[in-house]
Order: structure tokens, then C-alpha cells, then sequence
């Protein structure tokens, strides 16, 4: 859309192809870049593609030759009301206007809350947001700016620090005010708003369409100051402090990005990280010797705390192991898994990671997050990894693959510019490759993360979505 918002802008008629269900998308997509009368026509989603181009051709050529009336002209950037929004009634009456609901039509055909979640809030009266304002030392009507030296790139365009935070996806723009009534509504204490301001930092973005999921991981003191679960079930409900931290993601989404599903987050399924909002911590005291937590992996200080905020499409898998098989792989060796590694008989320690290999890349492409319970970073540790980038680049190294499996992949199509753009690593059109010629999954070993955390039993959590150099993490220490 930006690019289409220039071509617009120098008078050459453009036109969006889309599909029906996605029309208020497209919709407020333009009103944001500044074209919000663009033409825009609806393909198939069930037309086989010579049958869709015969109905769809013609139309596009005329829209295509035919000169932008005066109200398709019209541009300007759209600013959002800044207005607080109060309410004056008792606490009953307040609930209820909170809980609003707006009846979305298709593809929903549902009434979605206006305000919320979905799930009930606590009601932000001045005296609540004052107390919450407590936990900064930023002043209410500062606007949410980026704080930290190190570019971040949103959407292409490169941010850096002092810039205005330009909410998603309507590009809203906030106060410290706005975000710590959001904090309230979470259920958020004072000392958890620099944390929340932090992932206010990140422009809660929620993707467009397929299954986008967020979720946030903090690293650093901070967690163990304000009582975080890092232990057994961290993702799961009942912290007191993960739970809201994690749910003002999606409130900041909603009330400061914009954010209706069936509108403009077309999150087809949606992913359970959304569903109340995720956010955990790393056990940095779970870390082996010598492996760094994401604090100083992203260039902070071991002491300074920071909030990894993620926003990937993808799965979540799990490599879990019958009651007692990991343990018969590290103690002695024996086991289904001793016999799959070809080390039977053999104590450990074993790299587990190759027993779960096969499962990385079997119906997708690129970079893994890895949740590992701290055992289990030992075991890899022992068996030699003695910094996490060797594992990052152990797992990239497996994941080359041929140029004819590679082609089997749907990312692929997009990434290599129909193939007719230049493969990185040989430096040649993709077509001059030959079949067997071998290619990453993974392109950067920084794409790989792991994160250390959970209780005892031996689990590893996989999750899809890279996290590469756009640096997602924002310092908490700033917002205190």
C-alpha cells in the first residue's frame, strides 16, 4: 500500500486486488497511507486462476486507464482523535459501558467488544491511573517514543530513538497516560507499567492475515524484582503478574492500534498466545555457564532488563517425550530415542535437538524460537554447546536443504521473486541452480532463539517465526 500511496499521489491511477471478506482491511489500510478513496476489486478465492483472471482482467485494465476523479485525489494523512475517554456514572454502569460490542459482519457475523478483549476489565477511574502512574518516572502526556539507540525496523521503515511510536495498524500515537489506563484495565500494579510501556515500545502489532500470534518474554532482574513465574506452567494461567502484563498487549492493540478482528486483524484462526495475552520471563538463573540471556544477546547489560516482544505466523510444537524416555537417553542410554541417535548403551549427555530435527521444517520454513526447560539447556551444554550461538548455528547449518525440496515450500515463491531474483549464498539467478545445489531454511543463525524457563519435567517448546535483526526488544530500565 505505501508504494500504491505514491503512485497515487503523482496521479497514476492504482488498483488493490483482494478478496471480498478483506474490503474494510483494504479499506483502512488506504485511510492510513493517505489514499483512502483507492479502487480496489475483489478476486476469487475458489476460481481456478485462468477462469479468476478472464472475470477479473477487464476491470482492471479500466481500472488501470482510467484517470483519478477529484475525490479519488483527495489524500492527506489521517490523524487519529486524541481524545480521553471518559465516563461519568457509578462502578456498575462504568463495567457496562466498557464491556461495549459492535456487531461485525462478515467474516464474523458477530458482536466483537469495542474496548476489551472480550473479557471483563477493571474499570480505569483517575484515581486508579494516577496510582498506576506511579510506576514512572514519565510524565502523562509524554508521547510513547523509542527509547533506545539501536534502529528498529516497523514495516521497512527504520525507527530510532526519540521517534514517535506509531501504533498498528492505524498508526495511532499514545501518551504515557493512555498506555498506564491500559495498564489498568490489564490489571496491572504500578511497578508492572515500565514493563508495559516497554511492550508499548513495540507498536503492539497483530499482523493481518493467517494466524499471527504475540507474545512477550522479559529477561533481566526486573522479572524476579516484580515476582514473575519462570517455573513450572509460566505460559499457563494463575501469575499474577505474567497474566495482565501479557493482556495489555492486546488492549494496547484494540484501544491504541485500532485492532478489530474481521476488520483490519484477519487473523483467520487466530493463535491461542492472543486469547488474554501472553507474556512470560527467562530464568536467568536456569542459564548454563557461558550462555547469555537475551538481555546481553541483544547488547544490554547482564543486569539491565529488557522485553522481547514477538509478533511471528507460525506453529507451536512441542518436543515432548514419553514419561522417563529423555531421562533413559541421558542417564544410561537406552531407550526408543537412544536407538533413533545411534547411542545406545552410551550415558549421556545427548544432543537431544537431533531427535526433534526432523520436525523443524517438515510444513515450513525459516527461523525456531526454542523454550527449554533449564535441565535440558545443561544436557546441550554439556554435550558441548558451550554458548548459545553454537546451537543457533548448529541448527542453522541443518537446516540445508536441495533447491528441489526447497521449491516445495510456499514462502519460497514470494521470497525468491517468482525465482527470478539471486540466491544469497552462490551469488546466481535461482534458475541457473542446479536441483541438488543446497540451500538454508534458516538464512541467519540469529533467527534461531532459545529462552530458558519452565519447571522440571523435560520439555522443549517449539515455536515457529523468526526474530533475525529487527531487534524486538525493548528496555524496560527506561520506562521506570
Amino acid at each position: 500500500m505505501p508504494y500504491l500511496a505514491r503512485l497515487e499521489k503523482a496521479g497514476i491511477p492504482t488498483v488493490v486486488i483482494d478478496f471480498e471478506d478483506q474490503t474494510e482491511m483494504v479499506k483502512q489500510t488506504a485511510l492510513v497511507n493517505g489514499i483512502p478513496n483507492v479502487r480496489y476489486l475483489h478476486a476469487s478465492r475458489v476460481l481456478t486462476g485462468p477462469e479468476d483472471v478472464d472475470n477479473i482482467i477487464g476491470p482492471i485494465m479500466e481500472a488501470l486507464t482510467e484517470p483519478l476523479t477529484d475525490k479519488e485525489k483527495e489524500t492527506g494523512r489521517w490523524e487519529p482523535p486524541q481524545q480521553r475517554i471518559l465516563f461519568e456514572g457509578t462502578l456498575d454502569e462504568a463495567e457496562t459501558f466498557y464491556q461495549k460490542t459492535t456487531l461485525v459482519p462478515f467474516p464474523i457475523n458477530a458482536p466483537i467488544a469495542v474496548y476489551t478483549d472480550g473479557l471483563p476489565i477493571r474499570v480505569p477511574t483517575e484515581e486508579r491511573v494516577r496510582e498506576m502512574l506511579t510506576g514512572t518516572r514519565h510524565k502523562p502526556d509524554e508521547l510513547i517514543t523509542y527509547q533506545s539507540e539501536r534502529p528498529a525496523m516497523m514495516r521497512g521503515r527504520e525507527k530510532k530513538k526519540g521517534d514517535v511510536v506509531e501504533f498498528e495498524p492505524m498508526k495511532m500515537t499514545a501518551t504515557v497516560e493512555k498506555v498506564a489506563t491500559i495498564a489498568v484495565m490489564a490489571g496491572c500494579k504500578p511497578e508492572h507499567l515500565p514493563a508495559v510501556l516497554a511492550i508499548a515500545e513495540s507498536s503492539c502489532s497483530t499482523g493481518t492475515t493467517v494466524f499471527w500470534g504475540q507474545w512477550v518474554c522479559i529477561s533481566g532482574p526486573y522479572a524476579k524484582e516484580i515476582g514473575m513465574n519462570v517455573g513450572a506452567g509460566m505460559i499457563d494461567p494463575g501469575s499474577p503478574v505474567n497474566m495482565p502484563i501479557g493482556r495489555a498487549y492486546q488492549l494496547i492493540a484494540i484501544n491504541l492500534g485500532g485492532a478489530t478482528p474481521g476488520v483490519n486483524r484477519m487473523n483467520s484462526i487466530g493463535s491461542p498466545f492472543n486469547s488474554g495475552g501472553t507474556c512470560f520471563a527467562e530464568n536467568a538463573d536456569g542459564l548454563p555457564a557461558g550462555w547469555k540471556g537475551l538481555n546481553e544477546e541483544y547488547g544490554f547489560k547482564k543486569d539491565e532488563s529488557v522485553a522481547m516482544v514477538m509478533n511471528v505466523g507460525g506453529s507451536i510444537q512441542g518436543g515432548q517425550f514419553s514419561p522417563g524416555g529423555y531421562r533413559a537417553l541421558q542417564k544410561s542410554g537406552h531407550g526408543g530415542i537412544a536407538r533413533r541417535l545411534d547411542v545406545k548403551g552410551t550415558p549421556g549427555p545427548h544432543n537431544f535437538l537431533e531427535y526433534l530435527l526432523p520436525g523443524f521444517w517438515a510444513s515450513r520454513e525459516g527461523g525456531i524460537t526454542f523454550v527449554m526447560v533449564p535441565e535440558m539447556a545443561q544436557h546441550l551444554h554439556d554435550y558441548g554447546f558451550k554458548t548459545k550461538d553454537e546451537v543457533y548455528e548448529w541448527v542453522q547449518k541443518r537446516s540445508l536443504t536441495t533447491v528441489e525440496h526447497y521449491k516445495t515450500y510456499s514462502w519460497p515463491d514470494i521470497g525468491t521473486n517468482g525465482w527470478l531474483g539471486i540466491e544469497p549464498t552462490s551469488g546466481k539467478h535461482w534458475k541457473e541452480l542446479a536441483d541438488d545445489y543446497l540451500v538454508p531454511l534458516v538464512n541467519d543463525p540469529r533467527d534461531i532463539c532459545i529462552i530458558v524457563g519452565g519447571g522440571e519435567e523435560e520439555v522443549c517448546q517449539e515455536l515457529a517465526g523468526r526474530r533475525g535483526a529487527s531487534s524486538p526488544v525493548y528496555s524496560i530500565d527506561a520506562w521506570r
